[in-house]
């Protein structure tokens, strides 16, 4: 029985504004509010209506005030020059005070927004921080964003100004953004008058006069701006999502319910307090990014990790063990592929014992299904508890977690655990009624929503209900499938749309993914459902082996084949496999099985702006036309 997670979950539905209201007294209100949850508009509901508060104040000044101005607040670490750098929470306070007065001094106010196109540098931090700082709205774009999706960004939230760094630096190459720019602020139709730009060495960025500020010469003697208070319903930020029309998506962020949820969620989730190392291993361009490297930890008077480099290749795949022994880092947060890329180039852990990692207590991963295999080996490598957990970039913070700081509970393979207090997770047919326990159907949450998760789209209100709060009236439906069990561990099994139905059988791609993965030489894999004339669609699996085998692929794909059919069974129709070199993933890593089935079936495929290599996709198609007798 896990009876204190109980009581606290429950509490949570049963008492929402007993619960927040308790939660929102770990923040620093400028006027505090009376009123917890509105439901003056549902369903679209608000945390905190008449509450004034500054996120940039909570997550700096506040401590400095408080006598902990000394204690680290961020840890820049770059792999990729070099450079290795420790901030306090003095000093993070005073130069992003300065940059806000920069930005200011350039024409922002409250309420304008902001673009920020940057890699993994302090700049970023500091560059996020200082608008919160002045009541302006960030919108990060990941770095290296290709001109014309940037250009879309631009038109949607009309930024007052960009802030932008020179070039992003990869293992292999120098990245460089203010081409990308220059052509996106040409071909958008907002007109940008101001760029603030961070020089880097790699490749310092020519400027236009009268439009080009250099960060180096503006920032550092900046007057310091004040933080300005603003309602806990203005919009923190923007953070585009893919959206299925070709338009992104602009997820709006409040400042109010975001401060309450991530400020609870770092003592009750991830069990991490002030002056301890929280290490988010994500980039700044993604939700994990915002809420993990940037707000979270800082809110909690910890110290934020920020790290530009990969998990493998820079310069092996040891580079996250130095990290942790370095910095005493207490708990890390990445992404399943992450550990999956450590244990294809180093399956046995041999370069873990080089470090001393004895500081760490918890390992978190999200961002993707965390397959068994990959679970079981870093439990065994690392000899911590291993927390997956299921969030997205419209939720802000975890859906499902095993929270540690609440209780930690047994884990079971394949679930992120429990519904995190606050989310009232149900499993619903096609109809929108609930499901017993063990059967197959949408993931969504009953409204209202918790503190932290979007209250809208950016300009797109009516967007908002259709995608999200129309399927499943009263809900909001994540797009994701999956089971409650009858101890209430929930286990997202595919993205909606990867539910395939096989002769009238609806099978989760999920579940065989499970079972490629735990095969010894599958190092990671995807599996998708592609049409078939006979059973309407049919599985389709392709794996990526680990380093070092050598053993016939033609054999490993026979034995793939039968592990799931004996596991899964014949009804699974599992008969085509291939190996492939890689996987064509997102920036982020997440594998692009949508544009996988497109191949594989044939249809137009427009190459993602989000992808990582687009050179990738000519390499799938030819195994796929091969796998399928096309070629």
């Amino acid at each position: 029985m896990s009876k204190i997670y109980d009581a606290v979950y429950q509490q949570s539905l049963d008492d929402p504004d007993g619960f927040w209201r308790e939660a929102a007294r770990g923040i620093s209100w400028s006027k505090t509010p009376s009123t917890v949850l509105d439901e003056s508009n549902a369903p679209v509901y608000r945390w905190f209506s008449d509450g004034e508060l500054n996120t940039c104040f909570n997550a700096l000044d506040r401590h400095v005030r408080a006598g902990r101005g000394e204690l680290t607040a961020l840890i820049y670490d770059s792999a990729m020059t070099g450079e290795q750098r420790r901030y306090s929470y003095a000093e993070l306070t005073e130069l992003t005070a300065r940059c806000a007065g920069a930005i200011r001094d350039l024409g922002v106010r409250k309420g304008d927004r902001v673009l920020i196109y940057m890699p993994m540098i302090a700049e970023a931090v500091v560059a996020m921080l200082a608008c919160a700082r002045i009541g302006a709205v960030h919108s990060v774009v990941f770095g290296g964003f290709a001109a014309n999706e940037l250009a879309k960004r631009i038109d949607d939230a009309t930024p007052r100004l960009v802030i932008a760094a020179s070039c992003g630096i990869e293992p292999s190459r120098v990245v460089q953004y203010q081409p990308l720019l220059e052509e996106a602020l040409a071909i958008s139709t907002h007109e940008v008058s101001k760029v603030l730009m961070v020089q880097r060495d790699a490749w310092p960025a020519p400027m236009r006069e009268g439009r080009d500020h250099d960060w180096a010469s503006l920032v550092p003697s900046a007057p310091m701006a004040d933080c300005v208070s603003v309602a806990a319903t203005d919009p923190l930020y923007i953070l585009y999502t893919s959206g299925t029309t070709g338009q992104p998506k602009g997820v709006v962020r409040d400042n109010g319910g975001h401060a309450v949820a991530l400020h609870w969620s770092m003592k009750h989730i991830y069990d991490v307090g002030e002056g301890e190392v929280f290490w988010a291993a994500s980039d700044v361009g993604w939700v994990v990014g915002h809420s993990y490297i940037v707000y979270a930890p800082l809110f909690a008077g910890a110290t934020t990790l920020m790290y530009e480099g990969k998990p493998v290749g820079t310069p092996d795949a040891g580079a996250f063990w130095r990290i942790i022994e370095q910095y005493n880092v207490k708990v890390l947060f990445t992404a399943p592929t992450a550990f999956r890329a450590i244990k294809k180039e180093d399956p046995k852990g041999d370069l873990l014992l080089k470090y001393a990692t004895d500081s760490l207590s918890a390992l978190f991963l999200a961002g993707e299904r965390t397959d068994p295999d990959t679970l079981h080996w870093a439990q065994q490598k690392l000899g911590v508890p291993v927390v997956d957990h299921w969030w997205q970039t419209e939720t802000g913070w975890a859906i499902c977690a095993n929270c540690l700081g609440v209780e930690e509970l047994p884990v079971k393979d394949g679930s992120p655990t429990k519904p995190t207090p606050g989310w009232n997770l149900c499993v619903l047919d096609d109809e929108g009624n609930s499901l017993p326990a063990g059967q197959l159907g949408s993931l969504a949450v009953k409204l209202p929503l918790p503190p932290g998760a979007f209250p809208t789209l950016w300009n797109a209100p009516d967007r908002f209900i259709e995608s999200y709060l129309s399927a499943f009236p009263g809900y909001y439906n994540t797009g994701d499938a999956g089971i409650i069990d009858e101890e209430g561990y929930a286990f997202v099994l595919s993205r909606t749309d990867d539910i395939i139905n096989v002769a009238g059988h609806r099978l989760s791609t999920g579940g065989m993914e499970e079972v490629l993965a735990d095969h010894p030489d599958v190092a990671e894999c995807a599996v998708l459902g592609i049409a078939d004339a006979m059973k309407g669609e049919v599985p389709l699996g392709l794996v990526v082996l680990s380093s070092g085998v050598t053993r016939d692929h033609a054999e490993i794909v026979k034995e793939l084949v039968q592990s799931v059919r004996d596991r899964i069974g014949p009804v699974a129709a599992f008969k085509l496999a291939a190996v492939v070199e890689r996987l064509p993933k997102t920036r982020s890593g997440k594998i692009l099985r949508a544009t996988i089935r497109k191949l594989a079936n044939g249809e137009p495929v427009a190459v993602p702006a989000t992808i990582d290599d687009p050179a990738i996709l000519s390499e799938i198609q030819q195994v796929l036309d091969t796998v399928l007798g096309r070629s």
